[in-house]
């Protein structure tokens, strides 16, 4: 039986198309599922800058108890997944399935932060797209009618980072202007098949592309290609304008890339000047926190999602979000070979209305 649009809904032959999907990478969920919990925890400096309010807790020395980095990054992502299930009114086992991921090679914070926990485990990495990798997936899966609860975290730390991707932290070398400030930070979002919002509607599914920089310490110029074309792929896929959200919202180009792309969506004829933001400049204090350009690191849209945004949402704020983490899909072994940095963004549309 040929595989076409026409044969949607016939019960003969194999070939069942999904009515789901919009376009070439939009997923519209038929039976949206509900944000029933959130929750995050961040680091010191981060608990200094603008959205300090928004967090629910920060820690006084970035350690979070523990006696190593990696291990203070598990911790971080357990406080923030427990602080949501207890919004949510539910317990870890209850959970059908949970999306985690971090920066750290074979995904380690999250392997061992689910280390011990009764739930079925999914580790992702999407580096810091992760956090819109993780809840498309697991809205999918809920929309797909596979459970009834599902979350997805995602964390980032700048000792860690720092020491994976760039130089041992008493080396002290000097930060170029294009550089960003991982985050030391974690979210978590609960999904249910059933509960009073927000809800996830929408998910566009990044693509991989690559434009060919390779400076690592301009991570905003690498992934603005990615955020370009998740972006004009939701607009067309959906029919939708900018003008549609309340609040666009990237992560974490930071202002250098923020600017990249505001210039090229223009030149594709999408003005995103009046409601755009990043949640690379969100996070930070650019002029009293000595950031460079902005934050970065998994950590950051999925804190400032779980805190600013989603708070902001349940406040009567805004109505209509458009949440698009972005991410550079490298390594320190794949830097070493001389390697371009490829990116990816996925685009998660939240509405308080299904």
């Amino acid at each position: 039986m040929e595989c076409n649009r026409e044969t949607v809904g016939q019960e003969s032959g194999v070939c069942r198309m999904s009515t789901k999907k919009l376009g070439e990478q939009t997923v519209a969920l038929s039976d949206p599922p509900s944000i029933v919990g959130h929750a995050n925890v961040v680091g010191k400096k981060e608990g200094e800058g603008p959205l300090k309010e928004t967090f629910d807790y920060i820690d006084k020395d970035d350690t979070f108890g523990q006696p190593s980095w990696e291990k203070s990054e598990s911790e971080m992502q357990k406080q923030a997944l427990t602080g949501a299930l207890d919004k949510a009114g539910l317990a870890v086992a209850e959970l059908d399935f949970l999306f985690a991921g971090d920066l750290l090679n074979q995904c380690i914070g999250s392997g061992y932060a689910a280390r011990g926990q009764d739930v079925s485990f999914f580790g992702l990495y999407g580096a810091c797209s992760t956090m819109g990798e993780g809840l498309s997936l697991a809205a999918m899966t809920l929309d797909g009618g596979f459970g009834h609860w599902t979350a997805a975290v995602a964390s980032s730390h700048f000792c860690t980072a720092e020491r994976q991707y760039r130089n041992p932290l008493e080396y002290g070398s000097q930060r170029t202007p294009t550089a960003q400030w991982t985050v030391t930070g974690a979210g978590a979002v609960v999904l249910a098949k059933e509960g009073p919002g927000p809800y996830i509607t929408h998910c566009t599914i990044g693509r991989v592309v690559d434009k060919g920089i390779k400076d690592a310490n301009n991570m905003g110029a690498a992934m603005t290609p990615a955020a370009v074309e998740t972006l004009k792929a939701h607009f067309q896929d959906t029919g939708r304008a900018p003008g549609y959200y309340d609040l666009i919202v990237t992560g974490d180009l930071g202002v250098l890339g923020r600017e990249l792309l505001l210039e090229l969506m223009g030149r594709e004829g999408y003005d995103l000047y009046a409601n755009h933001t990043d949640c690379g400049i969100l996070i930070f204090d650019e002029k009293e926190q000595d950031v460079h350009c902005g934050g970065s690191g998994c950590g950051c849209s999925a804190s400032v999602l779980t805190g600013y945004l989603l708070g902001g949402m349940k406040a009567g704020k805004w109505d209509n979000i458009l949440f698009c983490p972005t991410g550079a899909l490298h390594s320190p072994t794949s830097a070493m070979q001389g390697e371009s940095i490829p990116g990816i963004c996925h685009a998660v549309a939240i509405s308080t209305r299904k």
